[in-house]
């Protein structure tokens, strides 16, 4: 415990404390302290300043969190959310924070430590298990804007919650505002999202008043809530909104009394309003669902059917790199689909040799 800490114990405590068990009241000149059970009247500020060292954990956990921490009000529940705050008492907390205390958001992997009363925090994904030599370190929390750009394959990433984040990087001895900063630039406002649901205050802007805003290109998208609409949006719903694309949970529905069939996942962050990426693929689908229907006419055998339903499948879930090219069992493997093209596709690139009727 530092002597700054007592300095703003004994300065503070002319107006009271009551915080994380400890509690400081000013009492006909003197002073009541108060410790998880144990109580204590002094008379002086010294005698004051003595009592208060008996208790470091308790004082430097005080002056950490109305000194060091963030203020704002997300913030700083993020962070005491990480150290388990509400489910342990002071001491508890310093001995698990001594060794490290971790808690994963989406795909980071946080740790926290005590220093002095004060935390330091590193953050890594949570898929590397290599040791700190084969990482890639940082500690400035504006490098996170790169990482987050790409993923492991070099693809671009337009979703920042796509569970794709790149790994073989981390974020070393970060301070609490550096860490908070850091989560914010990798899962941007999932922090105060998160704290306005704990707290009862999440907005939500369903699907339909969502596209009542829209305009210009994306107007269109309004022309969904004609017929079938209600339909259209659970398919956009189970395309974008799935466990498998997004760390967030959907919290929209298609309107304040209609919820969509579809479910909203189970990530820990919520989605308070449908995003850019999803507005941007609804209005490309709505052009598309505006075409009229025609029939078309194949002739498959029942394994090029399952063939086709596979390929589909596998390029929907993401499973196209890993299926190996000696798999030739899998319907969606690379040699079994060219034999497929080449047996039933045309030099025109048509299916059967049926043309598509653009009109």
């Amino acid at each position: 415990m530092q002597g700054a800490h007592l300095d703003a114990l004994v300065t503070t405590a002319a107006d009271g404390i009551a915080f994380d068990g400890l509690v400081v009241e000013p009492d006909d000149g003197g002073y009541v302290v108060a410790v998880d059970g144990d109580s204590h009247t002094v008379e002086t500020d010294e005698d004051l300043r003595r009592v208060a060292t008996e208790y470091p954990a308790y004082v430097s956990n005080w002056y950490f969190w109305h000194t060091s921490a963030p203020q704002k009000e997300d913030r700083w529940a993020f962070l005491r959310w990480i150290e388990g705050a509400e489910e342990r008492t002071v001491p508890e907390r310093y001995d698990a924070l001594a060794d490290g205390v971790t808690e994963s958001w989406g795909q980071l992997q946080i740790t926290a430590r005590v220093d002095d009363g004060s935390r330091r925090y590193d953050i890594r994904h949570v898929d590397d298990t290599a040791t700190d030599a084969t990482l890639e370190r940082h500690d400035d929390p504006l490098d996170a804007r790169t990482l987050v750009k790409h993923d492991d394959d070099g693809k671009y990433r337009p979703l920042k919650t796509a569970p794709t984040l790149q790994t073989g990087w981390q974020f070393v001895d970060l301070g609490p505002a550096d860490l908070v900063q850091t989560v914010e630039f990798v899962y941007p406002a999932t922090v105060a999202n998160w704290h306005r649901e704990r707290t009862g205050d999440l907005d939500v802007n369903h699907w339909r008043e969502t596209m009542e805003r829209q305009s210009g290109i994306y107007g269109v998208v309004q022309t969904w809530d004609r017929g079938e609409g209600y339909e259209h949006v659970n398919w956009v719903a189970e395309a974008c909104c799935d466990d498998s694309q997004c760390l967030k949970r959907r919290e929209w529905e298609y309107d304040d009394e209609t919820e969509l069939d579809v479910d909203g996942g189970d990530g820990e962050f919520p989605c308070r309003e449908p995003c850019s990426l999803v507005i941007s693929a609804a209005r490309r689908w709505t052009k598309l669902e505006g075409e009229q229907s025609q029939t078309y006419e194949f002739e498959l055998t029942p394994s090029e059917k399952e063939q086709v339903e596979r390929i589909v499948e596998a390029v929907a879930d993401g499973e196209t790199e890993a299926i190996r090219e000696a798999d030739v069992y899998d319907g969606a493997n690379r040699y079994r689909t060219r034999f497929l093209r080449a047996k039933l596709f045309d030099d025109e690139g048509n299916l059967c040799g049926v043309e598509t009727d653009a009109e």
